[in-house]
């Protein structure tokens, strides 16, 4: 399986879950091209990561930061493969 690119679109609710967000984005961040986060003050923050990866690891990452209490969280891939 190959690699292909998409975004995780992050919403955090609760900043207590922001620490435990960065450490997992630490952990992946050979998938990781580029974030972006929109702070609002006294309200959510949003946060875009445009990811590479195989499915299974991109899958993982997304997985593993939904479970995280405080923070929805929504993905989409291309179906583009990119040529290794």
């Amino acid at each position: 399986m190959g690699k292909r690119i998409g975004f995780i679109g992050i919403i955090v609710e609760d900043t207590e879950a922001v620490r435990n967000m960065n450490d997992l984005l630490s952990q992946y961040s050979h998938l990781i091209v580029g974030r972006m986060g929109i702070p609002r003050h006294g309200a959510v923050n949003v946060i875009v990561v445009i990811i590479e990866g195989d499915n299974d690891e991109i899958g993982a990452l997304t997985g593993k930061l939904g479970g995280l209490k405080g923070l929805t969280v929504r993905s989409a891939l291309s179906n583009y493969v990119i040529p290794e």
